[in-house]
């Protein structure tokens, strides 16, 4: 089990599990970044915007953790509290299959200087370490060059190309899907796979 308060750490930014007392944070966050976040995301009604809305997410997000669904992490510049961002790991599917779908946002402003390839590496560490997961899988539209550059950087291939995949934003998108499993990340960090 993952502490709530435990910090992982990066050169520029950590992650910490979001609880009920990122209520504000997390509000301030998605507001803030409403316009530049909504080509990439699924229509979010006003009402997604309101402390309550935010409130029960989070209380949401702790209940999937605590049924070991999802696990969904602030990403925090180093040295700050300030809310950067958010990444997932959601649904993750024990047994034979040991899987995660990988999620994440970042504040506008801070785009484009190598926080959410830090904070994607952290992620990795904590599914392949404490999650103990197998695989991880990411998705995303083929003109979100910037994503994509992410997953590359941190050891993700292509697998294949869904058509109309999600709804985003009002609209069916298509998205390219990205994996990465344990065996792969320890040749990319380790030099080769460990036993």
């Amino acid at each position: 089990m993952i502490d709530s308060y435990e910090r992982y750490s990066g050169d520029c930014v950590y992650l910490r599990l979001l609880t009920e007392l990122d209520t504000d944070a997390l509000l301030a966050f998605r507001t803030q970044n409403r316009d530049f976040l909504r080509p990439f995301e699924p229509a979010q009604a006003d009402e997604h915007f309101t402390k309550e809305h935010v409130r029960s997410l989070l209380s949401r997000w702790t209940a999937e953790r605590e049924a070991d669904a999802s696990y969904s992490f602030g990403i925090f510049e180093s040295g700050s509290e300030q809310l950067a961002g958010t990444i997932r790991l959601s649904g993750i599917v024990r047994g034979a299959f040991q899987n995660a779908m990988l999620g994440y946002a970042l504040a506008e402003n801070l785009g484009g200087q190598g926080r959410m390839t830090e904070a994607v590496r952290l992620i990795l560490e904590i599914a392949f370490g404490p999650l103990q997961l197998h695989r991880v899988q990411a998705n995303a539209m083929p003109r979100n060059v910037r994503s994509l550059r992410v997953l590359e950087k941190n050891g993700f291939r292509r697998e294949g190309y869904a058509p109309r995949y999600l709804c985003i934003n009002g609209g069916w998108e298509d998205h390219i899907c990205c994996a990465i499993t344990v065996e792969d990340y320890e040749i990319i960090r380790f030099g080769r796979f460990r036993l």
